[in-house]
């Protein structure tokens, strides 16, 4: 990030091979569209090369990673914004299989944490993965969703009270 920030055109090509991969199935998996995910993408990668001076990983214990999923999180709730202003709603993408990233996290969890998040039902896993994994905010969540913000707030809670139960 460093030599991104200082406009090494090379590192910032590296850092598009090594990410826009796991960016892009991210991101297809919140939204069906190709189309929107393929101009959140670009939006992301031009506010990494714009701003990349600002990130404060090392000072912060983040990562690079990190960070940019945060910005392209945040462009896909804008570009989910714009359409429900135009009145046309994004076709949101269909869990059929659990993902990579969450069977990994379930086993990084432990099995008792694993089998819990596991049992949630989607919907409520739908909403820890954003709130928690992706750290968006319940309205960010909301409209990511397409839920209402209240909608958001019953079912983190009662994920939060199945995880209770199902762990003690």
């Amino acid at each position: 990030m460093r030599a991104v920030a200082k406009g090494d055109r090379a590192a910032f090509e590296e850092l598009y091979r090594r990410t826009s991969p796991w960016l892009a199935v991210r991101l297809r998996r919140r939204c069906a569209d190709e189309q929107v995910v393929a101009e959140v993408m670009q939006e992301t990668y031009l506010a990494v090369w714009r701003a990349a001076g600002t990130f404060a990983g090392v000072a912060a214990n983040g990562t690079a990673v990190g960070w940019l999923w945060t910005i392209a999180a945040r462009r896909l709730v804008d570009a989910f914004r714009r359409r429900a202003h135009h009145a046309q709603p994004l076709p949101v993408a269909e869990a059929v299989a659990p993902a990579a990233e969450d069977e990994a996290l379930a086993r990084s969890l432990g099995d008792d944490v694993g089998d819990a998040l596991r049992a949630l039902a989607p919907e409520l896993r739908q909403v820890l993965q954003a709130m928690v994994l992706d750290g968006l905010t319940v309205r960010e969540t909301a409209v990511l969703l397409g839920v209402p913000e209240g909608t958001v707030k019953t079912r983190a809670r009662r994920a939060r009270i199945a995880l209770r139960e199902a762990l003690t």
